[in-house]
Order: structure tokens, then C-alpha cells, then sequence
């Protein structure tokens, strides 16, 4: 049996919102036989229609939250609020709706680009990408059937995954490499966008790894409750980028994650945080 594959330009034709009014638009699930749409696409979509609501600017830092799982067989509504435009800073609230109900919104605030003080941490060393195998080869190494698994837009590269027959437990500290599987030009809000896409793929994971369980098991319920992202330097999200992962704390059902995002040369372009649902049903 065979991967299902993405389609070479899955992760563009996310992006491509339908505009139905003013400030409101229509976006679509492409997978739609999972149970739910992946958070990591809302994030991406919402973002792309706070976007198309500014001129000159670019996201800066976004805040989000996940309301109600999202239904993959019928479009999102996502409605654009112009909270402020001043000289410097743009800010946008984003709704998605389907069944009449909110199911998550967004807060993203925009910069006019300006020259200023820098410094920035270091990336750890790593292994270098080529040298890992993807989330793919890792399925089929575990004798799973690849027909199971669907491939997505993102690729993964983990440096330590958590193996998917024996889950073992491990430090709350995690680090992959990841990238867009298709090319995305130099635009810097489609590649805004798909980097905020790939960051919800394995940011939940990180919490998981000192409990050595893995999404296979039937007991876990997981499931992304917010979402945040600050965007440091614009980036093609093309190339492969250091995704360098931990989670702090984890109590009351609830994970905390934290990530830091590096090009391969080691320029901290992006950070991320995320708390999320990890308990047995």
C-alpha cells in the first residue's frame, strides 16, 4: 500500500480564500475524511484573512484559541474585525465559524517594517536533516501500513522521535527539523502563513514525551487549546528550519509547550507557545 499524498500545491490552495463580502471570507478543508480539521490550517487561514485586510505591514505576533473541533466536509466563515490602524502598528480579530457557532478566533497585530536593536539566542546543535529520516520512513520502519497514514503539506524530520511501537519515556525537550514540501516564492504572507500552518504539527508532542505515550493510544485525548506565534524575520519556509521544542510544565489535563524556529544557518526567525488537552478519557 501507498501514502496518501498531498497534492504538490495542497498548501497553497489552503490559503486561497474566497472573499464573500467585505472583511468576510470562505475557506475550505481539502482532507475532509478526517474526524476534524487540523488547528495548525484555521491558524494559517485566519491569518491569511487578517492579511488581506492591511496593506503595508507584516504579522508580527498572533494570539489564538481553539473553541469547538472544526468540521472538514463544509467551509469556515471567517469574519475580519479592523480593530485599530495607526501609524506604526495594525491590529486584526479574526472569527471562524461553521454551524452558525464560533469554533476559534484570533488576535494578530501588524508592523510596519523598521530597522531596530537586535540580538537573539543561539540554536542548538542538531543533527543535520539529511541525515534523519521523515515521519514517513519512521511509520513504515514501525511495520505500520503506510495506507493509514496521511503525508502533509509540512514535512517532518524528527532529531529523537518517540518510537511508535514501544513509547518510552523521555525529557520534555524535543527538536525536528520541518519544511514546506512544495516551493513558495518569496512572498513573505504565504510563507507567514505556512510556517504557522507547520507549527501545530508537533508542538503538542513535546508534552507527551516524559508520559511515553503516542496519538495511537486509544486512552489519550489530545487536542490543541491555543496557540500563539511571534514572528521575528521573514523566512522562505521552503528551506529546512530547526524546530527546537520543550514543554515546562503539564497539570490539570492541560500541556505546556514552548518552541523556537531557526534556518539552517541558525537565524532565529520565529517562536511559539501552546497549551494543550493531554489527558485519558
Amino acid at each position: 500500500m501507498a501514502f496518501r499524498m498531498p497534492a504538490e500545491d495542497e498548501l497553497v490552495r489552503i490559503l486561497e480564500l474566497e472573499q464573500i463580502e467585505l472583511d468576510m471570507y470562505r475557506g475550505h478543508t481539502l482532507d475532509k475524511d478526517r474526524g476534524r480539521i487540523y488547528g495548525g490550517q484555521v491558524v494559517a487561514q485566519a491569518l491569511s484573512a487578517a492579511y488581506r485586510t492591511v496593506e503595508g505591514s507584516v504579522c508580527h505576533s498572533l494570539h489564538s484559541y481553539f473553541i469547538r473541533p472544526g468540521d472538514p466536509k463544509i467551509p469556515i466563515l471567517f469574519k475580519v474585525e479592523r480593530v485599530r490602524d495607526g501609524g506604526s502598528f495594525a491590529v486584526r480579530r479574526v472569527i471562524a465559524i461553521q454551524h452558525g457557532k464560533q469554533i476559534f478566533n484570533l488576535a494578530a497585530s501588524f508592523q510596519t517594517p523598521e530597522e531596530g536593536f537586535e540580538h537573539q539566542s543561539d540554536m542548538p546543535a542538531a543533527p543535520d536533516p539529511d541525515s534523519l529520516k521523515n515521519e514517513e520512513d519512521l511509520w513504515v520502519a514501525a511495520g505500520r501500513d503506510p495506507a493509514e497514514r496521511r503525508v502533509w503539506p509540512v514535512e517532518v524530520r524528527p532529531c529523537d522521535p518517540q518510537p511508535h511501537d514501544t513509547p518510552k519515556v523521555l525529557p520534555p525537550l524535543d527538536m525536528c527539523w520541518f519544511r514546506a514540501r512544495a516551493p513558495l516564492g518569496d512572498d513573505v504572507v504565504l510563507n507567514q502563513c505556512a510556517l504557522a500552518y507547520g507549527t501545530d504539527m508537533t508542538l503538542l508532542d513535546c508534552s507527551l514525551r516524559p508520559h511515553a505515550v503516542v496519538w495511537s493510544d486509544g486512552r489519550l485525548q489530545v487536542a490543541s487549546l491555543d496557540h500563539s506565534l511571534w514572528f521575528h524575520k521573514a523566512t522562505d519556509f521552503h528551506q529546512w528550519h530547526l524546530y527546537v521544542q520543550d514543554s515546562p510544565s503539564a497539570s490539570g489535563g492541560r500541556g505546556f509547550n514552548r518552541g523556537a524556529i531557526y534556518t539552517r544557518d541558525g537565524v532565529l526567525v520565529a517562536s511559539a507557545a501552546q497549551e494543550a488537552l493531554i489527558r485519558y478519557r
